[in-house]
């Protein structure tokens, strides 16, 4: 981090604003959401965490039961509940940047794209047990890659690209936590950058 924007400027700068960390399922945001929040003084907060508390059901069981969009809708309703809260690291289900009406919640806060390349991604997908609704396929790699290219304009929205490979959630908060000051200093130059990423 810049040497004069110590952790305290830092969160002086942010002025309680949030944080969305959103990408593809696999590319690390619940893992790499609490190292961050800790970094900045913040709290962490998992929309799907969130949804199967408030719901008393598992995500595959909304899917299921009232499908994509059922769960996009209760989605929406629980991100309107976080957003009444300030300085948080939230972790967005992937695809949550597919509605429309989401931009106008991530857009008061910043929006961050952890970006796994789709090779890692696939891998760290076949070697978690959790069952992902949208995924269930006789040909993952296919799936992932076409639901990826699908939301691709929506994650380039973000205003900020943090490029995922080998690095632990740790490494991946820490480079977060060293560009946040760039968009800080000068949005519109960071909002002008990140189209040409």
């Amino acid at each position: 981090m810049d040497d004069k924007f110590t952790q305290q400027t830092l969160k002086e700068k942010l002025g309680g604003r949030n944080i969305f960390l959103i990408g593809m399922m696999g590319s690390g945001k619940s893992q790499t959401g609490p190292d961050l929040a800790k970094m900045l003084n913040y709290a962490f907060v998992d929309t799907d965490d969130v949804i199967e508390k408030a719901s008393k059901q598992s995500i595959n069981d909304i899917f299921e039961k009232d499908g994509e969009k059922g769960f996009r809708d209760l989605e929406k309703q629980v991100l309107k509940e976080i957003i009444q809260h300030h300085s948080l690291v939230i972790s967005t289900g992937g695809g949550l940047v597919t509605v429309p009406e989401n931009w106008g919640i991530l857009h008061q806060g910043i929006v961050i794209w952890l970006d796994l390349d789709l090779e890692r991604s696939i891998k760290r997908i076949q070697r978690d047990d959790r069952k992902r609704p949208l995924l269930n396929s006789d040909d993952l790699p296919k799936t992932f890659s076409e639901i990826y290219e699908s939301r691709k304009p929506m994650y380039l929205e973000s205003d900020m690209r943090i490029k995922v490979e080998d690095q632990s959630p740790y490494e991946v908060a820490a480079m977060i936590s060293e560009k946040l000051p760039n968009i800080l200093i000068d949005p519109e130059a960071q909002a002008a950058r990140r189209t040409t990423e």
